[in-house]
Parts: structure tokens; C-alpha cells; sequence
């Protein structure tokens, strides 16, 4: 499961071009073609870069920009603003209302790769590691493998993809709703419960005898990949 990537772009061609290559790369790519369609979807599932277009139907990047930036739970989302305004007054607005970068059409798409690798790696980086390690646990994204305390486990690939999502943000704790959308996708409509019986099978298969329970459920909001599970697991190897 790569880094997901949102595209706010009303120019279709464009737009696929970039879903093209962004996918090619390994992300997972959403896009739709208004900014009132963007902030929508940025409260049903937040990607982990945004790839927004300055001039757009319903909404304009701009104020869209500042609308993420207010949001204290996405204030901190990549943003890469693609626009034709190349003047400097132009790129101090944009970075002034909160891109992370600005880069002017036309442009080369390399280029623009290299800038969404460029910025994960800064905010992201466990977004774009190989390994993924918490405590004893390892989840290497290359060989879908995961082992704790040096032994493989044995997990089916929903379970990968839900140990790797709540991996990837210790501590914080995501809905039932939250955790559909980013592991099943938000095409797919299944109940809620499906997550607890994941969990489960997820908690059966790592848990190992006298191993401390890396995955906390949070009574009436969902769950999280524990923080203070590496702390625990030096305390009872102390």
C-alpha cells in the first residue's frame, strides 16, 4: 500500500497524465476536478499529499489551501500547488496561504515526482520507508513479510494492510469509518463491524505468549497502534 496521493485538477488530460505516473511510481491516487468535490472528499479520507491546481470550478486552490491549513487535523498535510501563474508575486501567495511548494505549468513530471518523494520524505517518512519497525515488530512493505522477535508471522493481506495503515501512525486513534476507507478503499460498502473481526484476526496473529498488545482499542472511537509499545516491550526485556 503506497503513500496516497489526492488530485485537485479540472484539466482532464493533465490529470491523467499524472494518475498515470503517480500510480506507475507505486501510490494510490484519488483525484476529482472541483475544489467543493476536494474538501469533501478530504473529510471522508485524508491522502497523504495533495497535488492541487490553483484555478479551479467551486472552490479555487487558494481558498481551498487555507481551509486545509484551519482544519487542526489535516493543518499539516503536504500540499504541492500546480498552476499556469508563474510570477513571483503569484509564488508568494501560494506558499504564503500554505503550499509546501508551487511548481508552474507547463512542467516536467519527473520533475514533479522527484517534488512529491522530496516533501514525503520531509513530513512523511514512514510513508516511504521500506521497513516499517515498531518494538519487535518489523513489516517490510517490499516482501509483504512481518516478524516479531525475530519469528515470521503469518498474516492474511487485509491484516498486512491494516497493520501497515495503524503502523504508520502510532498513537493516533482512527474510526471504524476511518479505517474501512483507507484499507478496503471508500468504493466499498461493507459494515463497519468487518474491522473488528480484522482486528481480531490482526491481534491473533501478532500477539506472541508474554508480548505486550501493540493494537489499543479506544472505547466508542475506533484504534490505534499503541505509542508506548516500544517503551513496553524494552521494560519486560529489561
Amino acid at each position: 500500500m503506497g503513500p496516497r496521493v489526492l488530485i485537485v485538477e479540472d484539466e482532464e488530460p493533465l490529470m491523467l497524465l499524472l494518475r498515470y505516473n503517480l500510480e506507475a511510481e507505486g501510490y494510490e491516487v484519488d483525484s476529482v476536478s472541483r475544489g467543493d468535490e476536494a474538501e469533501i472528499r478530504l473529510r471522508e479520507q485524508v491522502p497523504d499529499i495533495v497535488l492541487l491546481d490553483w484555478m479551479l470550478p467551486g472552490l479555487s486552490g487558494i481558498e481551498l489551501c487555507r481551509r486545509i491549513r484551519a482544519r487542526s487535523e489535516i493543518e499539516r498535510l503536504p500540499i504541492i500547488m500546480l498552476t499556469a501563474r508563474g510570477e513571483e508575486g503569484d509564488r508568494i501567495r501560494g506558499l504564503a496561504t500554505g503550499a509546501d511548494d508551487y511548481i508552474v505549468k507547463p512542467f516536467s513530471v519527473p520533475e514533479l515526482l522527484a517534488r512529491v518523494r522530496a516533501l514525503l520524505r520531509r513530513a512523511k517518512p514512514t510513508h516511504i520507508a521500506t521497513l516499517l519497525r515498531a518494538g519487535d515488530i518489523e513489516l517490510d512493505r517490499e516482501t509483504h513479510r512481518v516478524r516479531r522477535s525475530g519469528q515470521e508471522l503469518h498474516l492474511g493481506p487485509t491484516e498486512f494492510r491494516l497493520l501497515e495503515f495503524l503502523m504508520q501512525s502510532p498513537g493516533r486513534v482512527f474510526s471504524r469509518e476511518h479505517l474501512l476507507n483507507a484499507v478496503w478503499g471508500h468504493d466499498v460498502y461493507i459494515d463497519e463491524r468487518t474491522v473488528d473481526v480484522h482486528v481480531g484476526r490482526l491481534r491473533k496473529a501478532i500477539n506472541l505468549p508474554r508480548r505486550p498488545d501493540p493494537i489499543r482499542t479506544v472505547r466508542g472511537a475506533g484504534y490505534s497502534f499503541d505509542e508506548t509499545f516500544a517503551r513496553e516491550e524494552q521494560a519486560l526485556d529489561a
